[in-house]
Parts: C-alpha cells; sequence; structure tokens
C-alpha cells in the first residue's frame, strides 16, 4: 500500500522533471517512490548545498520550477547557504526534507522551521491524511510568491501506508498584475507623454521583465519612442534590436556606453530591482535624468524613481506604446546617430600582466571568440565575475546565470552546471569561477564533470587569492595572507574525475579550447582551464566599490 513517502513523491512527480539532492536517512523512502514509480529524473550531489544549487540553476535556465532534496539535521543544514541565495534571487524552488518525528525532536534534531524561516523559506509538514495535498500547497507556495518553500516529512510518519495517491487540484499560478485604479492609470499616461517629449529617451530591463515574457512588448516600445536600450546583467539580450542596445548597465558596462546613459533625459526601467550595482553607487544616471521605474514590487525600489507603476513589464510597455501610437507620435532619431558598437567596447587587455601572469581581460576575450554560440554560461562569485560578463556574450537572459550572487556568496559553482546542463541538454555550459569558490565547491566537481560530459566546459581564474578581498581590503593595508591561496592545480584535480585539464599560462594554451569546441560533444572530455591570471588586473566594477569603499 502507498505510503505517505509515495504521495509526496508522485504528487511532486506530476509537476516537476528533475529532482537534485543526496540521499539520506530522512529522505530515502520519498527518493525510493520517486525512483520506481514515476519517470522523475533525479541526479545525484556530493553535497546538500549542491542539491539547491543544481535546482535553482535548472529553473534559471528553464523555466520549470525547481526541485531538491535532502535529509534532516546536518544534511538540512547544508542547504542554507543555497536556500538563502535562492531566496535573495526569488527562485521558486521545493526543497524537500526529512525532519524530526512527531513525537518530539532527537538528541540531534535541529529546528528546521525555525531555520528556513531565518532566511526567508516557509515550510509545510506533511501529515498522515494530507500529504498529496499539502505538497501541492507547497508547490503552489512556491509559484505565487516566487520564494522557496521546504516541504518536510516527519521521520514517523514517513513509511506509514496511508492509502492510493488521491487526486488533488493543481497549484494556481498567479496572473500578471495589471496597473489598477485611477492613480496607476493616470502615472501610465504621465509616463507616456515623458516618453514622448524626450529627446535621449532610454528603456533599461531587467530579469523581471524576462520573467514577463516582455521581450517583444518592449522591442515595439523602444521602436515608438525612438529609445536606446540596455539591460541590467539578468536581463542581458532582451531586447531584440541590437544595434540600439548599449548593453549590460552599472559596473559591468563599458565605460563609453554608460556615459551615453546619463545623457538620457527620460529613462523608464521595467523589473530591474536598481541595485547598487545596477545604479553604479547612485551614478548610473545624470542628475536631470527624469526616472520612471515599473516592477511588481510594492513600491520603487530605489530613490532617484521619480514615477512608479506597480504591474507587469509586459502589459505596461504595451500600454504605453498605445498611448503612444494613439496619440500620433512619432519616433525620435537619437539611436539612429549613436556609435552602439563602438561605445560598446572593453578594454582588450595585454598579454601578459606586468607580474609575468596572464592578463585576464585578453583571456576573457580569447575564450569569447573561442566559445561555441550555443552556450550557457554559469558563474560562481568573486572578483573574476566581470569578466564572463563583459567579453562573453549570450542570446538571452536564461543563458547567464549566477548562483550566488544575490546573496554575495562564492562557492555555489560547480553544481549550476548540471542544472544548467540537464536543462538545456544541447548547448554547451560554461562555467567560469575562481580558485577560492572552486575549492570551497569541490565536492560537486565531480557531478559537474559525471553529468555535462562533454557538453561541459569550466574556466577558473586561478590568482591564488581571495582576488575581491586583497583589491579592498588589502589596498586598505590589511594583513595579506589571510587572502592569499596556495597555487592550485585545477588541471590535475580536473584529471581526477574524468576530465581533461589544462594548465593556461599563455594566450596559445588556450588554442586546446578551439580543437575541443569542434569536436563532437559526445566524443570530447569536459575540459577544465586552469588560467594563471594576475591579481593585479582589477575589474571595473572593483574600482567603483574600492572607490565608494576607500
Amino acid at each position: 500500500m502507498p505510503t505517505v513517502s509515495a504521495h509526496v513523491a508522485l504528487t511532486l512527480a506530476r509537476h516537476v522533471d528533475h529532482v537534485f539532492g543526496v540521499m539520506g536517512n530522512g529522505n530515502a523512502h520519498v527518493l525510493d517512490a520517486l525512483e520506481r514509480s514515476s519517470d522523475v529524473q533525479f541526479t545525484a550531489v556530493r553535497h546538500e548545498a549542491g542539491g539547491v544549487v543544481a535546482a535553482d540553476a535548472h529553473h534559471r535556465a528553464c523555466g520549470r520550477i525547481a526541485a531538491a532534496t535532502s535529509t534532516y539535521g546536518a544534511g538540512f543544514t547544508n542547504t542554507l547557504t543555497a536556500l538563502a541565495e535562492a531566496v535573495q534571487a526569488k527562485v521558486p524552488l521545493l526543497l524537500v526534507v526529512g525532519d524530526e518525528p512527531t513525537s518530539g525532536p532527537r538528541p540531534w534534531d535541529v529546528d528546521q522551521i525555525a531555520l528556513a524561516s531565518a532566511v526567508g523559506a516557509r515550510t509545510y509538514t506533511v501529515g498522515r491524511t494530507d500529504a498529496a495535498a499539502t505538497t501541492v500547497i507547497a508547490i503552489e507556495h512556491a509559484l505565487t510568491y516566487r520564494v522557496p518553500t521546504v516541504l518536510a516529512v516527519p521521520y514517523d510518519v514517513a513509511r506509514l501506508e496511508v492509502g492510493p495517491v488521491p487526486e488533488v487540484p493543481g497549484p494556481h499560478a498567479p496572473s500578471p498584475i495589471a496597473p489598477t485604479g485611477e492613480y496607476a492609470e493616470g502615472t501610465v499616461g504621465e509616463m507616456a507623454r515623458a516618453l514622448g517629449a524626450a529627446q535621449r529617451p532610454l528603456l533599461l530591463a531587467g530579469r523581471g521583465a524576462w520573467l514577463a515574457d516582455a521581450g517583444g512588448a518592449l522591442g515595439e516600445l523602444a521602436d515608438a519612442t525612438g529609445a536606446v536600450t540596455a539591460t541590467t546583467s539578468l536581463g542581458r539580450s532582451i531586447f531584440p534590436r541590437p544595434e540600439y542596445d548599449l548593453g549590460v548597465a552599472g559596473g559591468w558596462g563599458a565605460e563609453g556606453a554608460m556615459d551615453l546613459v546619463r545623457q538620457a533625459d527620460v529613462a523608464v526601467v521595467f523589473g530591474a530591482s536598481l541595485n547598487q550595482f545596477t545604479m553604479r553607487f547612485g551614478e548610473l544616471f545624470a542628475p536631470g535624468t527624469r526616472l520612471f521605474q515599473v516592477d511588481v514590487a510594492p513600491a520603487a525600489t530605489h530613490p532617484h524613481v521619480g514615477g512608479y507603476v506597480r504591474g507587469d513589464a509586459a502589459l505596461v510597455a504595451r500600454a504605453l506604446t498605445e498611448h503612444l501610437t494613439g496619440a500620433g507620435h512619432e519616433p525620435g532619431r537619437w539611436r539612429e546617430s549613436v556609435p552602439v558598437r563602438d561605445l560598446c567596447a572593453y578594454h582588450p587587455g595585454e598579454d601578459l600582466a606586468p607580474d609575468g601572469r596572464l592578463d585576464p581581460r585578453s583571456v576573457a576575450v580569447r575564450i569569447g571568440e573561442l566559445l561555441p554560440q550555443d552556450r550557457v554560461v554559469v558563474s560562481d562569485g568573486g572578483h573574476f565575475i566581470g569578466w564572463a560578463n563583459m567579453y562573453w556574450p549570450v542570446a538571452s537572459p536564461d543563458r547567464m546565470i549566477m548562483v550566488g550572487t544575490a546573496f554575495q556568496s562564492i562557492g555555489l559553482g560547480w553544481p549550476s552546471v548540471l542544472g544548467a546542463a540537464l536543462a538545456r541538454p544541447g548547448s554547451t555550459v560554461v562555467l567560469t569561477t575562481g580558485d577560492g569558490g572552486g575549492l570551497m565547491a569541490l565536492s560537486d566537481l565531480e557531478s559537474a564533470v559525471r553529468v555535462a560530459g562533454g557538453s561541459g566546459l569550466a574556466v577558473v581564474w586561478n590568482d591564488a587569492a581571495y582576488g575581491a578581498e586583497v583589491n579592498l581590503y588589502g589596498l586598505q593595508g590589511l594583513a595579506l595572507p589571510p587572502m592569499l591561496i596556495p597555487q592550485v592545480d585545477f588541471a590535475a584535480l580536473a584529471g581526477g574525475v574524468g576530465a581533461e585539464g589544462v594548465v593556461v599560462r599563455t594566450l596559445a594554451d588556450l588554442d586546446r579550447l578551439e580543437t575541443w569546441a569542434a569536436e563532437p560533444a559526445e566524443e570530447r572530455p569536459f575540459l577544465v582551464l586552469d588560467c594563471r591570471v594576475s591579481g593585479g588586473v582589477v575589474a571595473p566594477y572593483q574600482e567603483e566599490i574600492i572607490r565608494v569603499n576607500s
């Protein structure tokens, strides 16, 4: 007879196709039911944080709800950093975990509900009679609020036999938020009039616009206004006219492009939180720029915003276009006079830095030339994070995945690879990671190689240091030894788990990437490029941080 665990597993299987995690006492029966009685693919990782990270990356790459699992106690506490990242990034994710028995905690149990709540995740606990319904409720909560949700299975309930799995209604997905009320409608009209009168209009879009599937609507609005466009790092390539797009705004933007942004007289931001990095610590827009924001947050998210509309990016963009076309507005010609290609150029770097190690800019340029066009880039956190964002363009926002950025974490890179690889099996998945984060996540190097195989590639920016800390605190005179890492041979580590590793000391050493990219994915190994780069070349975004904190 089916058990409570089977009710959880089989109900979950109606709504997800992949689950990531580590098996233990607390989730063994759920995984048994998934394996024996469903088509859901379970992918094992080697650290519980990696299960949540892989599920998170899977969602970001394909849009489907994420699912991960761990055991209770230490297995659950191992997930907390990754869970906090998913909360900050607003990822709808279900984490199925074991929990203490209903009879009371054992000596090794912890208050998992309190721990999940502390990082912003709600917990739903299944019972003997409501496991299927509670599973759907947890999924609906994750989808409605775009937040990770924990589904707890008490240890003494997991094996109880409870009969056939009942039919329960599926989760309800929330409808797009439309601007409602006289004030909101009036603000939309005000935005349309401002865009209509603008001489130098600019549209900026973020991940929220991508989630709203607003690319087409934003393209029509840009054409209707003659606006130059730009994006956040998580909204890149959402606008359909690249010839008028300035690329990523903020510290990862090209200096010429950011100078042009400051010339805008009216700017409308769609689905972007306007964090300190996008806003260049308040200096992205000039004081005279009239700034509007469209988002689903309850209120404007930056003090520079002068007009705010709460609503779905696509709905509001279409409403603005209708206002303009209804008024007979003709688009301006500003964007046609702008040399976008020249303004978006980055510094090409030198072959070698003064210390004799590679200049990471020239390495990034060369790798960008050699990477397959059909690629998904997954990024760990660290000083190096700017190089991929500046030099490796991707085709759409769901192809640049940065698990860790929202929570300012490092060490989540390797498990991101398998989530993205399973979400996009035909694409090359490229990991960009530092030596610090790469070592922290090393347990799932094996997972990345096992799952991605010849579709996977890792670039390790190996500067033998925690580069961000050296650039900030080392320059302030703090002791350097805690910021340094003994030189690690990532190429050798890669070989130990079946990958091919290449130590890159010169640009010529990257020729292996060229031959690798030409081979069929099913015939080539996972490739790890151990790039011995200089820590003396500071990324522009890091220079902004240094300036603000000095």
